[in-house]
Order: C-alpha cells, then sequence, then structure tokens
C-alpha cells in the first residue's frame, strides 16, 4: 500500500488565504466550501475524517466554520497550520470590517447611506427569520411526535422576551434539564441534533486522501496530557497578559477592559452559532454598557452579512462603533481607538475557540467512531431555537417600526414591502444570503432616491 503524500504546505496556506476571501454564505456556505474543495477536490481529507472534526466542532461554543478550518489546519500541519488555518479565517474580515465601519461613522448619517443601510436591515430582518425556520425544523423534529424540544423551544422564547432574563441563564438552566432528563428519561431528547452538514453526508470520497479513513493518527495529533497542560497554560497566558495590561493600564471599569471581559464571556456562550449568542451581544452591548444603539446593531448585523469571515465577525463592528463613542483613545484619536476596540473584541471572541481545537482535538482523534451528541446537548439546541425567535422578533420590530412599537403605531410600509420581498427571495426563489443583501440595499437607496424611504 502506498503511503499518501502529505499536503504541501504552502498550497494549504494559499487556500486558507482564499478562503477567508471568499467565505460568503454563513457556517453552512463557509463549510461547504471546505468540502468541496478538501474532500471532492483536492482530497485532502476523507469524507469520514472531515464529518468527525465538524461533529466536535458543532458541539462547541463558538464559530463551526472556523473552528473546523482550525482544526483540519492542525490535522494536516499541526499547530502552525491550526494557527494560520483559523487566523486567515477571521483576519480579512477584520481588517474589512475595520474600514467599512469607519465609514460608516463618518458617513452613516447622510441620506443615501442611510437608504443603503435601511434596505440591508430589511435584509437582515428576513434573513433571521429564514435561520430560524431552517433551525427549528432540522433541530427540534416534528411538533406532534417531539413535542418537548419544542416546549423547550417555547419556554426560551418567554423567558428571553417576556422575562427578560439574561441568555447565559437560558442556556444553563436547559443543560441542566437537559442533564437530569439523560439520567432519568434518556428517550425524551434522544432524536438528532443540529442541522449537521449541508447536504453532503452521503457523498463518498471519489479518491484515496492524504488523510483517509484509515490513515493513522498523526504523532502531533495523539493524546499527550503534557500537550494539553502546555495548550492549557499557552491559552491561559495569552488571555491573561492582554487583559492585565489593559486592567492595569487603564483600570478594570475603562471601556477596553470591560469588552475584553465581556467578549471573553460571549466566546464561551456561542453554543447554536452566531444568531444564538447575539441576542447577549445585543442586551449587554447596547442597553447594559451602551457602547451603541439598537439601530447601529442592525446596521452592524446587515454589514457583518455582506462581509466574508463568520457572521460572529460583528464584535468588531461593536468594538469599533464602542470605541468610537466611548473615545477609548481620545478625542483626537477616533479612528486609532476605534480599530484598536475593535482587536480586542475579536481577539477575547476567537481565543477560546483555538484552545478548544488545539487541545481538544487530540481526543476527538482518540474517539474516532465513537462520539456521539448529547441529551443536554439536544436540550440546548432547543433553547437556541428560542433565542433566535426572539431575536427575529427584535429585528423585525425595529426595521418595521423604526420609532418604537406601539398598540397602534403606524409601520413603515417601504421597510416592511423590503423584509417580505427578501424573505420571499429566500424561501421561495431559494436566492443566496449576498444577493438578497445587496438588492435590498440596492432597493433602500432607490427607494431613499425617491424619497419614499
Amino acid at each position: 500500500m502506498v503511503t499518501p503524500r502529505e499536503v504541501p504546505f504552502r498550497q494549504a496556506l494559499w487556500f486558507w488565504l482564499q478562503l477567508g476571501l471568499i467565505s460568503f454564505g454563513g457556517p453552512a456556505g463557509q463549510i461547504a466550501i471546505m468540502h468541496r474543495e478538501l474532500v471532492e477536490r483536492r482530497h485532502w481529507v476523507s469524507e469520514k475524517r472531515f464529518l468527525h472534526a465538524l461533529n466536535y466542532c458543532m458541539l462547541l461554543p463558538g464559530p463551526e466554520a472556523q473552528q473546523l478550518a482550525t482544526y483540519l489546519g492542525w490535522l494536516m500541519h499541526r499547530t502552525r497550520g491550526g494557527l494560520l488555518a483559523g487566523g486567515l479565517f477571521v483576519l480579512p474580515s477584520l481588517l474589512l470590517l475595520i474600514a467599512l465601519s469607519w465609514g460608516y461613522m463618518v458617513w452613516g448619517q447622510l441620506p443615501l447611506v442611510a437608504g443603503l443601510f435601511q434596505g440591508l436591515k430589511s435584509a437582515v430582518a428576513a434573513i433571521v427569520l429564514h435561520a430560524l425556520y431552517r433551525l427549528a425544523s432540522k433541530s427540534l423534529g416534528s411538533p406532534r411526535r417531539d413535542w418537548l424540544p419544542w416546549a423547550i423551544a417555547g419556554l426560551s422564547f418567554v423567558a428571553i422576551a417576556v422575562f427578560h432574563l439574561p441568555f447565559p441563564w437560558v442556556v444553563l438552566s436547559a443543560l441542566l434539564l437537559g442533564a437530569a432528563l439523560a439520567r432519568w428519561r434518556p428517550s425524551a431528547l434522544a432524536g438528532a441534533h443540529g442541522p449537521g452538514s449541508p447536504g453532503h453526508a452521503r457523498a463518498a470520497p471519489r479518491a484515496s486522501a492524504v488523510i483517509d479513513d484509515q490513515t493513522p493518527t498523526p504523532e502531533h495529533a495523539r493524546f499527550s496530557p503534557r500537550r494539553l497542560l502546555r495548550v492549557v497554560l499557552a491559552g491561559a497566558a495569552l488571555w491573561l497578559l492582554p487583559m492585565a495590561a489593559l486592567v492595569l493600564s487603564l483600570g478594570w471599569d475603562s471601556t477596553l477592559a470591560q469588552m475584553g471581559w465581556f467578549f471573553s464571556k460571549a466566546a464561551l456562550l456561542t453554543f447554536g452559532g452566531a444568531y444564538a449568542v447575539l441576542p447577549y451581544v445585543n442586551q449587554a452591548a447596547v442597553e447594559h454598557y451602551q457602547w451603541l444603539s439598537a439601530t447601529q446593531m442592525m446596521d452592524g448585523l446587515a454589514l457583518g452579512e455582506t462581509t466574508p469571515g463568520p457572521l460572529i465577525m460583528v464584535v468588531a463592528f461593536v468594538g469599533f462603533v464602542g470605541g468610537w463613542i466611548k473615545q477609548v483613545a481620545g478625542p483626537d484619536a477616533l479612528f486609532l481607538g476605534a480599530a484598536l476596540a475593535a482587536c480586542v473584541a475579536t481577539w477575547f471572541t476567537f481565543l477560546p475557540s483555538f484552545v478548544f481545537i488545539l487541545a481538544g482535538g487530540p481526543w476527538v482523534e482518540s474517539t474516532r467512531g465513537q462520539l456521539k451528541l448529547s441529551v443536554p446537548l439536544r436540550a440546548v439546541t432547543a433553547a437556541v431555537v428560542g433565542v433566535i425567535a426572539n431575536l427575529a422578533l427584535f429585528f423585525l420590530v425595529v426595521t418595521v417600526f423604526p420609532q418604537g412599537f406601539a398598540w397602534g403605531a403606524r409601520p413603515d410600509f417601504p421597510a416592511l414591502l423590503l423584509t417580505v420581498l427578501a424573505a420571499l427571495a429566500l424561501w421561495r426563489l431559494n436566492w443566496g444570503v449576498i444577493p438578497v443583501v445587496l438588492a435590498a440595499a440596492a432597493a433602500g437607496l432607490l427607494l431613499r432616491w425617491l424619497g419614499l424611504n
């Protein structure tokens, strides 16, 4: 038997850079690109190894597509491969968002720019509704047969929308309920969990892959307590040193220190993807810290939808706007302070993802063929559906009732029409996210030019 060649590092580096520049379409689209390129076209990784890595990433908090890129880069080229794959997945989006955020803060109040963002808001509202539909239909099962996941989703929605409970408490409650059911009534939530891979579970590899089903685990990917300790200590140092520098130089109550602390917590709560954690980010950034307004949060999500990289990169926009408004570097250095705040938000959001992969990857490789999704995780997924339902409601209200909702209030009919058309394009015409966003932005500009928006 001929031993497969190793993947050339330069080729892999070039691929990860390209992926960072074209990774539109959210996690499903990004995972689909990696599957097509790495499994079907280049034959670097086999189907089963790819899906095994994806299953682990779906279990973790954080952006699963970025974590999958980190995992595959690590599997092929050790730690440096993982760092480069995961870093290049984020870096182009960070630089682009800093530039777009600067333009937004400088020109965002111009009439035409305001029209553009009004169109983007309608697209975002429709996209979140579509994401809610897809996640609920794929993860909750039939309402008649699997009534308990639907009940958990409903209770989660009520807890957030009516009682305004913090997002972490909702997730923790669902996790504890799932753990109790796993012990006493495991059949109650025994269905399949999660949306799974984007439609390619039935595909078979057409040729022997470099890392095939039967390829032995590389030496660097074998579990070692000493290696695990090194990774955990390195991750702790990479978190502690920047945080200590911010606290000692600026104070614990400073904007940058509070951003570092908040986004560290948010990074550990992003189960279910960016749409699930956005309510938590919105609740804290808009209402508690007042880094930006609800309208600016919507605009930031619209920008995040139009740029490559994971949608959770909207945290860079939140950081930039917060750093600008709070003048973290002084009134004479607004851009510098805002860019620094965007980098702080990004660093503390994505650092845990690298630690999870580099620390947990060897254990995952040792359990190939045995990794199963737990009952508690399905309870969390059900709760996430309820949280996203609340997010969809929030975006609809902000878009259709820009002056605030009250009984008898007159809706913004052009915004409502744009939202309905965007939803129809997603549901009935099967348009992708980018065409919907661009078309809605163009429609918003047109309506503003005609004086109808």
